[in-house]
C-alpha cells in the first residue's frame, strides 16, 4: 500500500483530539511493537507443508514498510516545504496510516503526530520512535473495532482507550480456549477474543478512503479532494457481492493451519499476512536500499514478497486481446480490448500509478513500422505529453492513428489555478480519470468522488468491466505482409513525471535521495499486466 496525505483526522473512541485532553493526563499505552507477537506467529504451516509465518511474510509487506518508504516521506517533505504554516497538521494527517500506532499514541496525549522527529529510524530509540517505525503493526490492526455500514475513512481509528495495559483485547476471526487466552495475555499483555469485522472489507476503508484539504497559496482551505478511494470504487462495482478487499490482498489457504506455533489449532480458511498489493517497485527499492531505510526483513524475504506481487499483477489483474484486426486502405485496423479483472479501478489508490498500452507493428521481416507507449530507459512513455511537459496531460483517446497518441490510463491532477500538478494539498479535482473500470461499474451512476473524468466520461467503449481501443496506424506503401502486431498493457506504481516534479525540492535531503534512487533503478520501474500477439494478413 502507498497512500498518503490526508485531512486533519477526527479520530474515534481512542484518538480523542488533542485539545480533550488535559496536558498532564499521563497517556495510556495502547500498543506493542511487532516484536512482541513475532515469537509464537512464525513457524507455522499448513497440513500441506505451505509456510504461514506471519511474521515473516509481513515484515516483508508494504505495511510494515509504511514508514520506511522513501517515497512517502519525500512526498511529505514536498507538502511541508510547499505549505509551512500547516507543516504540524501535514505530518500529523500523513502519520494517520503511516506510521499510525506512534500517531495514535501522541494524539492520546494531546499531541499532534510526528514524522520527521521519528526518521530516520536507526538515530532514535523511545518506544515512540519504535512505534512509528513499525508501520501497520501487528497491535494496531488487531485492535481495531472499525466495521461497516457507516464509512469509517481517513485513518478514523476506532479503538477502545478504556482498557487498562495487560486487559486490553486483541481481535481475530478465531475463538480461542480460555487457557491458550491466558498463555498469549501473559506474553504479550493481550487477550485475544473473536470479531467478525476483521473479514470484512469496510476495516480495510479506514485507511483507503483518504480526503484532503486543499490549500491555497495563503494556506487558505479550497475544499475537499478524494485522493484515492479505492473502497468506494469496490464497492459500486459487481465484486461488493463476490469478494472482500481480504480475499484478493491477503488469500486464504485451502488446507487448514495453525495462527500459532505454540499449542495452534489447525484452522480453516487462515489468512496469509504478505498483502500483496501492486507497488512491486518499493519492495525492490526497500531490498536494494534496505540498510539505509532500516528494513528489517531479510533480502529474500522481500525478494519473495517482490515476486509474489508481480505473479499476483501478471495472473490475477488484467487481459488483453485483439478483437479485429484487418488491413484496409493502406491502414492497419487493430481493435485492442483491456479487461480489467480487479475489483476496484485499474489502478488506484495513490495517483502516482499508471497503466497504458504499448503497441507494435512489424513487416514480414522484422521491421518495426509503428509503435504507441514505448517504456523509455528513464522511466517515460514515449509520447506522453505528461511526461514531456509537465504542465500537459495525455487525453484519454478512443482511436490512435500516430506515434505521438498513447492510452494511457490515469489520474492527472489539478490546482486552483487549472494547472497540472502533483502535489496533493495543492489538488482541487482532476483533470482526467479514466484508469479502468471494475465490471459491474455504472459509470452514470458513480458518485462525483470516483466518477470518470475527462473524455473518457463520452466514450461508449470506455464502461464497467474495460475499454476499447481502435489503432489506426498507416502503412507504408511498400510495406510486405503478414504483419505481426504485439499488445502489452504496461504498469508503473510511480510514474516519470510523479518522480521527478521532487527535483524542485533537491534541497531537501528525502526528495533527493528518492530521485538518486528512482534513477538508479528506472529501468525496472514497470511490469507488463498482460499481453497478446497476432499476426495479419496483407
Amino acid at each position: 500500500m502507498h497512500g498518503r496525505l490526508r485531512t486533519i483526522l477526527v479520530v474515534l473512541a481512542v484518538l480523542a483530539a488533542p485539545a480533550a485532553v488535559a496536558a498532564d493526563a499521563p497517556a495510556p499505552r495502547l500498543f506493542a511493537t511487532s516484536d512482541r507477537c513475532l515469537a509464537c506467529h512464525n513457524g507455522m504451516t499448513t497440513s500441506g507443508g505451505e509456510d504461514l509465518s506471519i511474521g515473516v511474510a509481513w515484515r516483508a509487506s508494504i505495511m510494515a514498510n509504511a514508514a520506511r518508504d522513501p517515497y512517502w516521506q519525500a512526498a511529505v517533505r514536498r507538502e511541508v516545504t510547499e505549505h509551512p504554516a500547516a507543516a504540524p497538521q501535514i505530518e500529523d494527517e500523513c502519520a494517520a496510516c503511516h506510521m499510525p500506532m506512534a500517531r495514535s499514541q501522541a494524539r492520546a496525549s494531546g499531541k499532534l503526530g510526528e514524522i520527521f522527529a521519528r526518521l530516520p529510524p536507526a538515530a532514535h530509540g523511545s518506544a515512540a520512535d519504535r512505534e512509528a517505525i513499525d508501520g501497520v503493526s501487528c497491535s494496531l490492526c488487531h485492535q481495531l473495532q472499525n466495521q461497516g455500514p457507516a464509512l469509517q475513512h481517513n485513518g478514523e481509528l476506532v479503538i477502545d482507550r478504556l482498557r487498562p495495559w495487560g486487559e486490553r483485547l486483541i481481535y481475530g476471526p478465531y475463538d480461542i480456549p480460555r487457557e491458550h487466552v491466558r498463555i498469549m495475555q501473559s506474553s504479550s499483555s493481550f487477550a485475544p477474543q473473536r470479531a467478525g469485522n476483521m473479514e470484512q472489507s469496510a476495516l480495510c476503508s479506514t485507511c483507503h478512503t483518504l480526503y484532503t484539504t486543499a490549500l491555497g497559496p495563503d494556506g487558505q482551505a479550497l475544499g475537499q479532494f478524494p485522493e484515492q478511494v479505492p473502497y468506494l470504487e469496490w464497492q459500486h462495482s459487481a465484486f461488493a457481492q463476490e469478494k472482500t478487499c481480504q480475499a484478493c490482498h491477503m488469500t486464504f489457504t485451502a488446507d487448514p493451519a495453525p495462527a500459532t506455533s505454540v499449542l495452534g489449532e489447525p484452522r480453516p480458511r487462515f489468512a496469509r499476512h504478505g498483502f500483496q498489493g501492486a507497488n512491486f517497485f518499493m519492495l525492490g527499492m526497500l531490498n536494494r536500499y534496505r540498510a539505509e531505510l532500516g528494513v528489517t526483513a531479510q533480502p529474500e524475504e522481500l525478494d519473495a514478497s517482490r515476486l509474489r506481487t508481480l505473479a499476483m499483477l501478471r495472473d490475477e489483474t488484467a487481459t488483453v486481446s485483439v478483437a479485429r484486426a484487418e488491413v484496409v486502405e493502406g491502414r492497419l485496423n487493430l481493435e485492442v480490448v483491456v479487461t480489467n479483472r480487479a475489483g476496484h479501478k485499474l489502478p488506484t489508490a495513490y495517483p502516482s500509478r499508471r497503466a497504458w498500452l504499448h503497441v507494435e507493428l512489424r513487416d514480414a521481416n522484422g521491421k518495426l513500422l509503428f509503435t504507441s507507449g514505448a517504456l523509455r530507459p528513464d522511466g517515460s512513455i514515449d509520447g506522453n505529453d505528461n511526461d514531456r511537459d509537465p504542465r500537459a496531460f495525455e487525453p484519454h483517446h478512443r482511436a490512435i492513428e500516430t506515434p505521438e497518441q498513447v492510452q494511457i490510463y490515469e489520474a492527472i491532477l489539478l490546482d486552483a489555478r487549472s494547472q497540472v500538478t502533483t502535489g496533493l494539498i495543492s489538488t482541487v479535482r482532476y483533470a482526467k480519470d479514466n484508469r479502468l473500470l471494475p465490471r459491474g461499474f455504472d459509470k452514470r451512476s458513480a458518485g462525483a468522488d470516483f466518477a470518470v473524468r475527462g473524455a473518457a466520461e463520452d466514450d461508449p467503449d470506455f464502461e464497467g468491466g474495460g475499454d476499447r481501443v481502435l489503432y489506426r496506424p498507416l502503412l507504408p506503401a511498400d510495406a510486405a505482409g503478414p504483419f505481426q502486431v504485439k499488445v502489452e498493457l504496461l504498469y508503473q506504481p510511480i510514474g516519470f513525471r510523479w518522480a521527478h516534479n521532487l527535483g524542485g525540492y533537491r534541497a531537501a535531503a528525502e526528495p533527493a535521495r528518492f530521485l538518486g534512487y528512482y534513477t538508479a533503478m528506472s529501468g525496472s520501474s514497470a511490469t507488463t499486466l498482460a499481453q497478446v500477439a497476432v499476426t495479419v494478413a496483407p
